[in-house]
C-alpha cells in the first residue's frame, strides 16, 4: 500500500509538471503572437502526396491539455492538379469549415498551416468566403537550415515573419501541433498508397475485377497474403478457378 501510494504520488507530480509545462507554452504563444485570449483550441493542417499522387489532407485539434484525438480529421483529396499544395489546401480548409459552419459547430482560437506565404493565402481566401476572418492564422515554414525550432512564422492580417527559435516555449508547442499534424497526414497518404498498389497489382491480372479482388483480399488478409499463396489455395477462394489461379500465381511470380 506505502509502495502504491508513493508511485501514485510521484504519477500525480509528474502530470501537474506536464499540465503547467503546457500551460506556458500556451502563455507564452499568446504573447508572442499579441493575443487578447489564450489560445484554448487549436487546430493545425498538413499536406501529404507522393509525386502528387494520393494526396491526403490531415486536421488535428489541440486543447490546453493537449492533443483531442476524437476531433482530428483526415481528407483523400480528389480533382486536384498533382503536385499543386495550393489547391490542396484550399480544398482542405474548404470542406473543413464548411462542414464546421453548417453544423454550427466550435471554432478554434488558432489556425496553424504547415507551409509559407502561399499556403496562408489560401486559408485567409477561404475563411473569408465563409465570413471567418477574425480567427488568427499563422504559416510555419522550414527554416534554410531545416532543422527543428529554426523555422520562419509567417503571421497574416497584416503579413510579418517571426523566428521564434529553438529555445522558445512557444516553438515547442507549434512543433508538437505540426509535427502531430504531419504525422496524421502521412499515416493516411500510406494507406492510400498501399491501397493503390495492391489495386493496381490485382487489376493487371485479366479477370480480375473489383468482386474477385476484393474475396482474394479478404481471404488472405492482403495482398502479401495472396502474393504468398499456391495455386491450390488460390483456387479454394469462391469465385476463382483453377485456371484462374495459375493466371494470378504466374501474375504474381
Amino acid at each position: 500500500l506505502e509502495l502504491a501510494a508513493g508511485n501514485a504520488a510521484q504519477a500525480l507530480k509528474m502530470r501537474l509538471a506536464g499540465q503547467a509545462n503546457v500551460a506556458a507554452r500556451y502563455e507564452s504563444l499568446q504573447n508572442l503572437l499579441n493575443l487578447e485570449e489564450l489560445p484554448a483550441a487549436v487546430e493545425c493542417f498538413d499536406i501529404s502526396h507522393t509525386a502528387g499522387n494520393q494526396t491526403v489532407g490531415s486536421c488535428v485539434v489541440f486543447d490546453g491539455n493537449g492533443p483531442v484525438k476524437s476531433k482530428y480529421r483526415r481528407y483523400n483529396l480528389r480533382g486536384i492538379t498533382p503536385g499543386d499544395d495550393y489547391a490542396a489546401m484550399h480544398q482542405v480548409l474548404t470542406r473543413r469549415y464548411g462542414r464546421l459552419q453548417a453544423e454550427e459547430g466550435s471554432l478554434p482560437d488558432l489556425i496553424v498551416i504547415d507551409g509559407g506565404k502561399g499556403q496562408l493565402k489560401q486559408a485567409e481566401d477561404v475563411l473569408a468566403e465563409f465570413g471567418l476572418s477574425g480567427i488568427p492564422m499563422l504559416a510555419v515554414a522550414k527554416g534554410r537550415a531545416r532543422r527543428a525550432g529554426h523555422e520562419e512564422w509567417i503571421l497574416s492580417s497584416p503579413y510579418r515573419s517571426l523566428r521564434p527559435g529553438p529555445e522558445s516555449p512557444a516553438s515547442h508547442l507549434v512543433q508538437q501541433i505540426r509535427d502531430e499534424a504531419h504525422r496524421f497526414a502521412i499515416t493516411g497518404h500510406r494507406g492510400q498508397r498501399q491501397k493503390a498498389a495492391t489495386r493496381s497489382t490485382l487489376e493487371r491480372i485479366p479477370g480480375i475485377g473489383p468482386r474477385r479482388r476484393r474475396a482474394l483480399l479478404n481471404h488472405f488478409g492482403g495482398l502479401q497474403g495472396v502474393t504468398k499463396a499456391g495455386v491450390e489455395e488460390l483456387s479454394s477462394v469462391p469465385g476463382i478457378s483453377r485456371v484462374l489461379a495459375e493466371e494470378i500465381f504466374r501474375a504474381l511470380h
